[in-house]
């Protein structure tokens, strides 16, 4: 189940895509932010979701909103799907699935990510959520929607 509206989303650290330790808290101190979590580098579904936001980064970048796209990839993985997609938004892996867990973010039994998609505050703060498997861009487009009512 994901987390609620209102609520503190927890702080976490993470490899990254940049070569560099990812620290929810630190790298985006007192700054808004957009969090996804995705099932799988490469697959159908998460390439139409990687490509929809990038596709739409423009949006996010022009309110000063940073994105970044969390699944249990290894960074290796992350920077072919990266490269092959030409993201401008880092990924950040998240190996054991805790962080995916401590957010509500992993499927029982099979282990893996569920789509979920959160939008937080200076204060990292849940403003917005958005789940569902099955239609990836849906997650994009919800967000957006989001920031205009906001804005």
């Amino acid at each position: 189940m994901a987390l609620n509206i209102g609520q503190k989303a927890p702080d976490f650290t993470l490899e990254s895509t940049s070569g560099k330790k990812f620290i929810l808290g630190e790298n985006f101190k007192n700054q808004a932010c957009l969090i996804f979590f995705y099932p799988k580098d490469q697959t159908k579904g998460c390439t139409k979701e990687v490509c929809s936001f990038r596709d739409n980064f423009h949006v996010f970048k022009d309110l000063n909103i940073p994105i970044v796209g969390i699944s249990r990839d290894d960074i290796p993985s992350h920077l072919k799907f990266k490269n092959d997609h030409q993201l401008p938004f880092e990924l950040l892996s998240d190996p054991n699935g805790e962080v995916c867990k401590s957010y509500g973010a992993l499927m029982p039994v099979l282990n893996i990510p569920k789509r979920i998609t959160y939008l937080l505050d200076n204060n990292h703060q849940i403003m917005a959520v958005h789940e569902g498997l099955f239609n990836g861009p849906k997650h994009v487009e919800k967000m957006v929607d989001e920031l205009t009512q906001i804005k």
